[in-house]
């Protein structure tokens, strides 16, 4: 061998494939400033855009008087639900199968709820002509309280749903019931209930949340009269759904329509539904023949836009004395605020929130959801998790501390004893999932081994003496928690959003000197999917990662595809990435036969390029190749070397994790400290390690946020007491704790890279481990279960309640 051959080594190293922690590209731009956010988007003429909005959580809007605020210098128009009227667009249709205002159309229904749009030269005209309309109100009781939704004397909330006894998830029991749905076996569960020798029933609350993404939503609309063409630059995690909804909304027709996503700051889920601030912002400048931009500031976005959670979880398990669990039944009352506007895929009311049987092997389980309006602000979106897993993941994590204090066992070795087993895989729930694969005792055992779990216990039983002779004041909690997620929709023959199957697309393109673009159905809002998806063509066609550019976002380019949220873009995007690249790879071996002069059959792959099997020496490289693609094919071969895939998964995906938080609380103050906190993470095969080490911070630190104080919170009279940074809970680099971060590997079966995805993860298992951790703490003192989120004053309030503090 020639000394400057390079060694299999480094080929290998410089492709920078799957596997390699590539430092991130986008990372270039962005650290340096030059990052392109609709901000940035500046057009000649542009006009702005602002929201009159609702003081109130209820009242009838008797009056609208625009008339000040059209003599102020630079506004040019007030869009009112009339206006819309006249264009059909008054109300627009939910994700969910709702319909929603766009405009306040008679009654408003929650506070800061959209009103009227001022258009304007620039955004201080606009923030100046908000306040000169005068809106005069009635205001009419407020609903708050979701467990006083169903009442007999409850107001009437959507009274454009009036004589409708049947929605778009079937029959309506109340004027304020959105659904029911059910799945599982009832007379099966409730038998199983009846011969239980032990049984636990705990009303456990997730809270209603916020995503709040550190770019607010926001939009510019650029309509050109000439060519009847709508430009829409936006927050979008789902650019294609975005168009189609425009078109289905406008009546445009969506070859005419163009959106383009360009860098977000975050998403979260807050950035996949349509919003009143795009549709008032295309209708403002198919009346203006301008660009109007809406952006929204922080209060807006916490009070107004898509809300997480609100899921009040009615959880029981039956078990045997000796810890093993025989039934589970759930309900569920589920706030959805003022209009249904869940994020979920279309049969899937209440989302995927029937992986509520976890990790464990229940023989039987039944779940019913009830869906209520209230006055909030709609939403119900999936913030950092899969469509309600989080809600599903907390409810079963805590529940299962429950039966342990219960039962008087150690919540890590009840968890052993149930686990479903890897020969059981692929496992069918009692709820009807088919979970891929998984290896749940050996990630536990790891677990415990790692953070030293035994001594950990014996510490804590040490300090809780101490604490009872009156030595120390704090108390000591150890939260575990195992969760499986599910994610990666989905599967065509259960999952759509307005009837579009939940697939993803891949193009990629290779240029005559080995280097090219692949275009993405998906659209990154921080994942970093350039740096990650050019790793995966780079492994599986042998072209350096560098070689590759990547593209999203821009519905003129990139193939039709279902968007960026609850974690499918590996699953899913991954996969057609993957295929696209086989489909290439496939073509490239019929062209390096050729010129071999061999059957495709005698050529084997090796890592850049095809070799003769038997004749190492005589070899084709895929850059070689990309240029024998443009002038030296096969006869009766179409030159080219590009492949389209659109991947349609036979399944989900369903990602794992043990997580453990070690924490001190002091009684007399409710101040914690987290010791200690480990992530193991199974998300399959393992694209990128570093960009999965980044991904899980992200995801600890957002459920640290929630799980410690994070809300959204309203008072008796529908007013937000949390709509801001002042009051909402938002950890910065002093609060955050150290993360601790593990793996194990456990492919999936049926996904073409084994990958199962990992972005949401951390935030369905960090929750609960951290409220577990505050639970133990306050269990030996006679608490079964404190309701999150555990902020100073919540952990001072509990302890004392339980008459730790005089």
């Amino acid at each position: 061998m020639n000394d400057m051959t390079p060694t299999r080594e480094q080929r290998e190293a410089k492709l920078e494939g799957m596997g390699c922690k590539r430092k991130r590209v986008e990372d270039i731009r962005f650290t340096q400033g030059k990052g392109n956010y609709v901000d940035d988007v500046k057009l000649p003429g542009m006009l702005h855009g602002d929201f009159v909005r609702s003081p109130h959580a209820h009242a009838r809007v008797k009056k609208i008087d625009d008339t000040e605020a059209l003599k102020v210098p630079g506004v040019l128009a007030v869009i009112t639900a009339e206006t819309l009227k006249t264009v059909n667009l008054a109300w627009m249709p939910t994700l969910a199968g709702d319909v929603q205002m766009v405009l306040a159309d008679g009654k408003v229904l929650f506070q800061n709820q959209e009103v009227a749009f001022v258009v304007a030269t620039d955004r201080y005209a606009a923030d100046d002509g908000i306040n000169k309309v005068v809106v005069e109100y009635e205001p009419l009781p407020p609903l708050i309280d979701p467990f006083k939704a169903m009442d007999a004397d409850a107001p009437v909330l959507r009274e454009d749903l009036a004589g409708k006894t049947t929605g778009a998830h079937g029959p309506r029991k109340h004027h304020n019931h959105i659904f029911e749905w059910t799945v599982g076996d009832k007379d099966l569960t409730d038998a199983a209930f009846r011969k239980a020798e032990v049984t636990i029933k705990e009303m456990i609350s997730y809270h209603r949340t916020h995503p709040s993404p550190l770019e607010t939503c926001q939009c510019v609309c650029s309509f050109d009269k000439i060519k009847g063409e709508l430009t829409i630059w936006g927050t979008f995690q789902a650019p294609h759904v975005i168009r189609t909804v425009v078109a289905l909304i406008a009546k445009i027709p969506e070859h005419k329509i163009h959106v383009i996503a360009p860098d977000i700051g975050g998403g979260f889920g807050n950035k996949v539904g349509a919003y009143p601030g795009y549709i008032c912002a295309a209708v403002a400048s198919i009346v203006t023949g301008k660009p109007v931009k809406w952006v929204e500031d922080r209060i807006e976005n916490l009070t107004a836009t898509s809300f997480a959670r609100d899921y009040h979880m009615t959880t029981e398990i039956a078990s045997t004395k000796e810890g093993k669990v025989t039934g589970l039944r759930v309900h569920v009352l589920a706030d959805h605020g003022a209009f249904d506007a869940c994020a979920d895929p279309s049969k899937w009311p209440a989302g995927f929130f029937n992986i509520v049987t976890g990790s464990y092997d229940f023989p039987t389980a039944h779940l019913a959801v009830d869906g209520i309006y209230t006055n909030k602000a709609p939403g119900g979106v999936a913030y950092r998790c899969s469509f309600r897993v989080t809600e599903a993941a907390y409810c079963i994590e805590r529940a299962m501390d429950i039966l342990a204090q219960k039962l008087n066992m150690d919540p890590a070795e009840l968890r052993l004893k149930n686990f479903i087993k890897p020969e059981q895989f692929p496992y069918h729930s009692a709820l009807g999932w088919e979970y891929d694969s998984g290896d749940y005792a050996t990630a536990m055992r790891k677990a415990m081994e790692t953070v030293k779990y035994a001594e950990l216990r014996k510490e804590q039983a040490a300090l809780r003496e101490a604490f009872k002779r009156g030595e120390t004041r704090e108390i000591m909690g150890v939260g575990v928690s195992f969760f499986t997620e599910i994610v990666g929709a989905g599967p065509s023959k259960n999952c759509d959003i307005l009837g579009i199957a939940m697939f993803d697309s891949c193009e990629i393109r290779l240029h005559p000197t080995g280097a090219g673009i692949a275009r993405v159905g998906s659209k990154s809002q921080g994942q970093g999917h350039e740096t990650t998806w050019a790793q995966i063509i780079a492994t599986e066609i042998g072209i350096p990662a560098d070689d590759i550019m990547v593209e999203e976002g821009n519905t003129d380019t990139a193939p039709y595809g279902l968007g960026t949220y609850g974690s499918r873009s590996t699953p899913v995007a991954g996969a057609a990435i993957a295929m696209a690249a086989r489909k290439i790879k496939a073509k490239a071996q019929m062209i390096a036969a050729y010129k071999l002069e061999v059957h495709e059959g005698d050529l084997e792959w090796d890592i850049d390029g095809f070799r003769v099997k038997g004749l190492p020496e005589k070899t084709m490289s895929m850059k070689d190749i990309c240029w024998a693609a443009y002038n030296s094919v096969p006869p009766g071969m179409e030159p080219g070397l590009e492949a389209v895939s659109y991947y349609d998964p036979p399944n989900m995906t369903y990602p794992f994790g043990a997580y453990i938080c070690v924490m001190n609380i002091d009684v007399d103050t409710g101040v914690y400290k987290v010791r200690r906190f480990y992530a193991l993470d199974d998300c399959g095969t393992r694209i990128n390690p570093m960009i999965i080490e980044g991904q899980v911070h992200g995801g600890l630190t957002e459920a640290f946020a929630i799980a410690m104080g994070q809300e959204i919170r309203y008072d008796a009279d529908g007013n937000v007491v949390t709509g801001s940074f002042m009051d909402f809970f938002m950890p910065t680099a002093v609060e955050t704790p150290h993360w601790e971060t593990d793996f194990t590997v456990t492919p999936s079966p049926h996904h073409p890279i084994g990958a199962k995805g990992v972005g949401e993860s951390p935030n369905v298992g960090g929750v609960p481990a951290f409220s577990n951790a505050v639970n133990d703490a306050f269990s030996f003192l006679g608490s079964t279960h404190i309701q999150m989120p555990h902020d100073y004053w919540r952990n001072w309030k509990a302890a004392k309640d339980l008459g730790a503090v005089a």
